[in-house]
């Protein structure tokens, strides 16, 4: 589609920033040696700063939260090598959703889903029937926290706290993806390591709405990490001269508090997109970057596409909604340009819908759908 409208804004993920002029400085300044030998001092700060942002022991770094969320199972039990545990994660968590073909393929892991709560947490008695039962490897519990599908919901120590306690009555390992932990933690008004306290291990990522250009940490205990990073070079993560990737993330860890002002967009967005005659917005509990929204009738990817021909790019989830992300580049100006995009496309279908055509056939939409998942995939 032409696009015919405003300035481009791009509002599909908090991922969508660029390195700024401090940022830059600090890869060009770097004091680096090399990862692979751990002895990378600019890697090392960056580790031993998250660890303590975190409570945890240990952390390491890893090129992609992806990575770490594929190490993160398969460092929880035992020595390198070990059998391959099942997971137990929501339906629509980004493990379950967007990265089990890796954690199958890769991993070897047996994934069970659950039901998830509004909130976004797995259904604890859906959890505690799986744990229940008896199987031949060990198992890892895994919560997201914000939730993603659920529009960015943060989750608050308690609930997280008792779904450990329930997989640790079972022998069983909780693994925390806080790719998005630091929004949760300045949503909720607490420190990151009272959330990522209940959990075993924890993912946390660097490169969403933190800016940096790269990158996530796997924390935990020492043992643990110590598995992580032996895995690691089997998967072909470890780095060399990865100090130039750690020193902007360790300017982006400077920019937490700062995570308010995308909050605070946020929740201007969904306030004026629910003023929009036609426009059903998903309100979570706990609302932090993220805001869902969805026209009735409207296929998700087509009205990607139309808001794309007014200048403005969102991703198109199977739920039906589009994701807008805000980060550290948005302002009033574009999230009300955002709203305004968004009422014209509106008003655009509003009118009659056509005919059903062909397209309409449930293989066809099938087909559809199947794309747009993997399209999602790529760009999450």
């Amino acid at each position: 589609m032409t696009r015919t409208g405003p300035p481009h804004l791009d509002f599909r993920s908090d991922t969508r920033t660029v390195p700024d002029a401090r940022m830059r400085r600090a890869m060009a300044a770097a004091e680096v040696g090399d990862d692979v030998y751990g002895d990378d001092p600019t890697v090392a700060r960056l580790e031993e700063r998250v660890a303590a942002l975190l409570g945890t022991e240990a952390a390491l770094f890893t090129p992609t939260g992806t990575m770490a969320n594929l190490l993160a199972p398969l460092a929880a039990y035992g020595p390198a090598g070990s059998p391959a545990p099942r997971v137990i994660a929501g339906v629509d968590s980004h493990m379950a959703f967007l990265e089990p073909d890796g954690l199958r393929r890769f991993g070897g892991v047996e994934l069970l889903t659950v039901p998830q709560r509004p909130d976004g947490l797995p259904d604890p008695d859906a959890v505690a029937a799986l744990l229940a039962v008896r199987a031949d490897r060990p198992t890892v519990v895994c919560v997201e926290n914000t939730s993603m599908m659920c529009s960015g919901n943060a989750l608050d120590a308690g609930a997280v706290g008792a779904l450990a306690a329930s997989a640790h009555r079972h022998d069983a390992h909780l693994h925390l993806d806080g790719a998005r932990l630091a929004n949760a933690a300045v949503a909720l008004g607490v420190p990151p390591a009272r959330l990522a306290g209940p959990a075993d291990s924890v993912a946390f990522s660097v490169s969403k709405g933190l800016g940096a250009p790269a990158g996530a940490l796997l924390c935990g205990s020492r043992a643990y990490v110590a598995r992580a990073r032996e895995l690691r070079g089997w998967l072909g993560g470890s780095l060399h001269q990865a100090g130039v990737l750690a020193a902007p993330a360790l300017a982006a860890l400077d920019r937490l508090p700062d995570l308010a002002a995308d909050h605070e967009r946020a929740a201007a967005l969904a306030a004026l997109l629910a003023e929009v005659p036609g426009v059903e917005v998903m309100r979570p509990p706990r609302p932090t970057n993220m805001v869902m929204a969805r026209l009735p009738g409207v296929a998700a990817a087509e009205c990607a596409e139309r808001l794309a021909g007014h200048g403005v790019l969102v991703l198109p989830l199977p739920n039906a909604h589009v994701r807008f992300a805000t980060h550290r580049e948005h302002d009033m100006i574009g999230v009300r340009a955002a709203v305004r995009a968004v009422a014209a496309v509106a008003a655009a279908v509003s009118g009659p819908r056509p005919a059903r055509s062909t397209d309409d056939d449930p293989p066809r939409r099938q087909r559809r759908r199947k794309h747009d998942d993997e399209a999602t995939r790529a760009r999450a």
